[in-house]
């Protein structure tokens, strides 16, 4: 079952063209939404302005999201997103930059891939997210607008998991803390490991979309 989450966006930037509609996204991780292989349930959900995607699905699976809502795609690279089938996945495109930050549907998004991805597959590398936050930081501190984080891991002790495999990565939680981002999407940590699958720290709004996650971003009031 696709969730859903409607949240304020402290800058009206974003919708002086869209007459207050709000901005949708659709949201997915890790484990693709069987309820979105048929069309009421995609027809249910409405007009959707961009697909995020946080990694670990298939290339087919977010280039079928992207067809059947006739959206966009946004996504960073989990540390799983290799292999046969992203070899030969020629029908979408390609992945954000790490650290790099790019509009998507009118909001500022930061990506956080997996720190090591394309070199050291499932090696998890904190050294790596460290470097990656780091170099996500400096452009962000003369910014004004507000921006929607997008990684594959939470940051450290913001929606993690108890194992070590699945523990955040300290080098987010700095640039969470140094960011304050009003919204940041991840996926990675499987929705059974964790009593909530949002995390509210110091005015930022985390949500785990494994699975899939429709997002409202409503313009303020």
């Amino acid at each position: 079952m696709t969730r859903r989450l409607t949240i304020t966006w402290p800058d009206a930037r974003p919708f002086e063209a869209r007459d207050g509609r709000p901005i949708r996204l659709l949201a997915a991780s890790d484990e693709p939404d069987a309820t979105l292989d048929h069309a009421s349930n995609r027809a249910g959900l409405g007009p959707i302005d961009a697909i995020v995607g946080c990694g670990d699905l298939e290339p087919d699976w977010l280039a079928f999201l992207a067809d059947a809502f006739d959206a966009p795609l946004a996504y960073v690279v989990g540390n799983h997103d290799r292999g046969l089938s992203w070899t030969a996945a020629g029908n979408i495109p390609v992945p954000l930059e790490s650290g790099g930050t790019t509009l998507v549907a009118g909001l500022r998004v930061v990506a956080l891939p997996w720190p090591t991805a394309g070199k050291l597959g499932n090696v998890r590398d904190e050294g790596a997210a460290w470097r990656q936050s780091f170099r996500a930081a400096a452009p962000l501190v003369f910014g004004r607008r507000p921006l929607l984080f997008v990684s594959h891991v939470p940051p450290l002790g913001a929606g993690d998991g108890p194992d070590e495999y699945h523990r955040g990565f300290a080098g987010y939680r700095w640039l969470l803390n140094r960011t304050r981002p009003p919204l940041w999407l991840h996926g990675h940590v499987t929705v059974a490991s964790v009593p909530d699958l949002r995390v509210d720290v110091a005015g930022t709004t985390l949500i785990n979309v494994t699975g899939s996650v429709l997002v409202e971003v409503r313009p303020p009031v």
